[in-house]
């Protein structure tokens, strides 16, 4: 009796500081200031994206780029995020530019076919 009352007391001792130990390992690795960088970075860039769109001028490489830098993130490689993440904003801007400066441009009717 006695024995069961002790296992059970120490697998509750054991549940608890698992789950005390996971929840304050996630807690760090959300308050990190590089991963809060990298999260930035990374909602810029979509940003940046998402407005190259809207003018049909998005770049296949930024998508491409976004997901490897919030795959860095997951990984915790948080410098490469935030290196990727910051080559697809300025992806995302370079493209919203040449398309909001081409949306205008007009094929001259000799070049027509």
């Amino acid at each position: 009796m006695q024995t069961k009352r002790l296992l059970s007391v120490l697998l509750l001792a054991v549940t608890f500081v698992a789950g005390t130990g996971t929840a304050l390992a996630a807690d760090a690795k959300a308050e990190s200031p590089k991963a809060v960088q990298a999260q930035q970075e990374i909602d810029k860039a979509d940003k940046a994206r998402k407005m190259a769109a809207s003018v049909d001028s998005e770049w296949t490489t930024t998508g491409k780029l976004i997901k490897k830098a919030q795959a860095a993130l997951k990984q915790g490689d948080y410098d490469t995020a935030i290196r990727l993440a910051k080559q697809a904003g300025e992806q995302g801007v370079i493209a919203y530019e040449q398309g909001a400066s081409q949306k205008e441009l007009r094929i001259p009717s000799y070049l027509k076919y």
